[in-house]
């Protein structure tokens, strides 16, 4: 039978916020930090991922503030990386795996160089990097695929939530479904505070958390697995390739097929990767 989200809700109050976490399993904690979506939540980022994650840890699904059933928050509020220490304090965790998708991904990132003591192991998926040099990224500004996600949080509609699930997936006639659109269209629009706040944003910049500062990957220790989609239309794979040649304990699995969403698109091999990573590392 599959897991009902409503079975592992819980609420966490930190020092400064209150969040959702998605709660399931037993034994090593394994933090899953979502993307900055229109509608994004640990449980629609992670519903395909938690069972079989639960099965060898403890693992927690977590809203960040400015998504999902958490705390509204303003760009100029948004320190990820202390609301993640705040939900290891709250909940009496001394260390965590972190698992990030995007977004999630550069927290993770900045924790680990901020934070190294309160993280056994890093995996992330399509983590932005600030302003770096690419080339295969375009030149002008947002990708093709953070153009699109913009446009959705400006008009949260089904039909921009189609072209936004379109750009985050290679195979559109398998995950762009129109149940799965609405969906997504309903949670965005559920929480009309959070689309404000992420469209007041966007004059001062990306309305995303501080950036990982590049000199201090070299210094991130812990074992890292950087997993990427092949066809990612919003970050593209080099970035991967930059995290790799930086931090010194990595490794690094390309999906071909593959987009944006890796734990969606790939959720079985996802699974194992990480388990195995995190189990044998």
């Amino acid at each position: 039978m599959a897991l009902d989200p409503r079975d592992l809700a819980r609420t966490v109050h930190t020092g400064d916020w209150t969040l959702r976490s998605y709660e399931a399993g037993s034994g090593h904690p394994v933090v899953l930090l979502h993307g900055s979506g229109p509608g994004a939540t640990g449980w629609s980022n992670f519903a395909g991922n938690i069972e079989a994650l639960a099965r060898h840890f403890h693992v927690y699904a977590v809203d960040m503030p400015g998504w999902g059933e958490s705390d509204p928050a303003t760009v100029d509020q948004l320190d990820h990386v202390a609301a993640a220490i705040g939900f290891l304090d709250a909940l009496g965790i001394e260390k965590a795996a972190f698992v990030g998708n995007s977004m999630g991904g550069q927290t993770a990132l900045r924790l680990a160089t901020e934070h190294p003591g309160r993280i056994s192991h890093l995996v992330t998926m399509g983590p932005p990097v600030g302003r770096m040099p690419t080339l295969f990224g375009a030149g002008d500004g947002p990708s093709e695929g953070l153009k699109v996600l913009i446009e959705a949080y400006r008009d949260a509609s089904p039909e921009n939530m189609r072209r936004l699930v379109e750009i985050m997936v290679y195979d559109k006639a398998r995950f762009a479904t129109p149940e799965l659109c609405q969906a997504r269209s309903d949670a965005a629009l559920a929480r009309p505070e959070h689309l404000r706040n992420y469209v007041a944003g966007l004059p001062k910049g990306a309305p995303l958390p501080t950036w990982v500062k590049p000199e201090l990957l070299p210094s991130i220790q812990v074992p890292t697995l950087l997993i990427h989609g092949r066809d990612d239309r919003v970050v593209p794979f080099e970035t991967s390739l930059y995290l790799l040649a930086n931090i010194p304990d990595s490794r690094l699995v390309l999906l071909n097929r593959c987009g944006h969403w890796a734990m969606i698109e790939h959720a079985d091999e996802f699974n194992r990767l990480v388990t195995d990573f995190i189990a044998n590392t």
